[in-house]
């Protein structure tokens, strides 16, 4: 049968990016606790496409990601941009997966159990080098200190979320991005909490009141003084309990 795609173009225009988006696919990440945990991902797959071809072959996306979906890791990620390239007759691949990864969290008193959701995303690219960036998108509990200083009862506080990118050196478990994000607000978020833990968990972000801008700049601290990061990106957003807007702060930099 024809094959269109390998028909010639002669608009003379590169493509920087095509390929297949959303793809939903069961995957098997790395889980630091239980070994490896089983997780359904959104998928997008793109290359690049020189001038004078006039399609791409999108079919082979798919054979690819389903000859990979077992081993799909921050390991491997570069094995399969490298395939990408070589079965599409690319000079450059890309690929972006986006998950829910759970982590079963106890609380801070009883121990009560209870599965924590985190979207994370891993993001490659492979051209004339490779780049690869995880993000971790993590909960979090505020307090605000300027509330608590001007108050006589109490103070206001609120749910957020940091969203943070890293570029490293070696791997990098999420779990351990995770961690230090919740270390740097007033509060982590649960999913099961006791009367006994609703009243640590209050106190401690009361002990501990923290602005938008405390949490990037203390989140900065940390990466920056870490070896195997290479790059970081991270902002917070506040869903404010008693104003119509809500409170965000981002910082990006590179580590010399």
């Amino acid at each position: 049968m024809e094959d269109i795609q390998n028909h010639k173009d002669y608009r003379n225009i590169d493509i920087d990016q095509v390929g297949v988006k959303g793809i939903r696919y069961p995957i098997t990440v790395l889980d630091k606790d239980q070994g490896e945990q089983q997780t359904v991902a959104e998928i997008n797959m793109y290359v690049n496409l020189p001038r004078y071809y006039k399609g791409t072959h999108m079919s082979r996306f798919v054979e690819i990601l389903n000859e990979n979906s077992r081993r799909i890791s921050l390991q491997n990620f570069s094995e399969i941009l490298e395939e990408m390239k070589t079965r599409l007759n690319a000079e450059s691949a890309h690929m972006e997966i986006s998950f829910p990864y759970f982590i079963n969290k106890h609380a801070p008193v009883t121990g009560a159990e209870g599965l924590m959701e985190y979207l994370c995303t891993f993001k490659g690219s492979l051209n004339r080098g490779s780049d690869l960036v995880i993000g971790v998108h993590v909960p979090i509990s505020t307090l605000c200190p300027c509330s608590k200083e001007i108050s006589e009862f109490g103070a206001h506080n609120q749910r957020g979320e940091v969203r943070l990118k890293v570029r490293f050196k070696k791997f990098v478990w999420i779990e351990d991005l995770i961690k230090l994000v919740e270390e740097s607000a007033s509060s982590d978020v649960f999913s099961v909490l006791k009367r006994e833990d609703e009243k640590y968990v209050t106190e401690k972000a009361y002990q501990n009141p923290m602005f938008v801008e405390d949490i990037v700049r203390d989140i900065a601290v940390k990466l920056g003084n870490d070896p195997n990061i290479t790059w970081f990106s991270v902002e917070s957003e506040n869903f404010e309990s008693i104003h119509n807007h809500n409170a965000y702060a981002y910082i990006e930099k590179h580590n010399s």
